[in-house]
């Protein structure tokens, strides 16, 4: 196909609307998510109810050999698949719905800023902390530290990062966060380091509780 059709194909399924049926990869809890793959996840699903686009969630044992990409989460939409949380907040936002509009330009790069900071430090750590040794565990802890310093003095006593309205670095940021402090590993010294910032507890709360809890329970 050319580029040219496949601009037409894209610029049609963004026309259409998000269907009731739109499914999420990831792979099996537990059983073969990874740390980093189970924070992405989260993310991408927070940023979706954020949006208010519902989406069912799938776990398979090949998650990552159906995405075209090799990368996950992914999503299915109509004939549309994409991966990762990034490709997704463009995905939707060219479908009409988007948490960053009401920014300003310098308010969007400090957002995107923010999350290369988490990309960089947060995710990063979740990918070695299971592997390294101590001497490298000691950096790790010390980033993710670092990073939840810079995340608290932005939260500061908000709701959200950017005040009353959440964007998708809240999304990215909860994924990374939840999945920290709710998950068994060998070592919580990992939680402990985020349990130091009280603001970004409440805000992991609140978001639980506002997008996640059965409200009629």
């Amino acid at each position: 196909m050319s580029l040219a059709a496949e601009a037409f194909v894209s610029q049609m399924a963004a026309a259409e609307p998000w269907p009731e049926n739109a499914t999420l990869y990831q792979p099996l809890k537990e059983e073969q998510i990874l740390l980093s793959d189970c924070a992405s996840s989260l993310a991408v699903q927070t940023y979706l109810k954020m949006c208010g686009l519902p989406v069912q969630v799938v776990c398979k044992t090949n998650a990552e050999f159906m995405s075209p990409s090799g990368k996950i989460p992914f999503i299915h939409v109509g004939n549309q698949v994409v991966s990762e949380l990034g490709p997704i907040v463009q995905f939707t936002k060219a479908k009409g719905h988007s948490l960053s509009d009401g920014l300003d330009d310098v308010q969007r790069a400090e957002m995107k800023a923010y999350m290369e900071l988490v990309n960089n430090m947060l995710l990063t750590s979740e990918l070695y902390i299971q592997w390294c040794d101590d001497a490298t565990a000691a950096e790790v802890y010390e980033d993710v530290s670092q990073c939840c310093q810079a995340l608290s003095q932005r939260l500061g006593t908000q709701p959200f990062f950017f005040n009353k309205q959440p964007t998708e670095l809240d999304a990215l940021v909860f994924g990374h966060l939840f999945t920290i402090l709710t998950t068994r590993l060998t070592s919580s010294e990992l939680a402990e380091r985020v349990r130091s910032y009280s603001n970004l507890l409440t805000f992991c709360r609140r978001i639980e509780q506002t997008y996640f809890e059965d409200k009629n329970s």
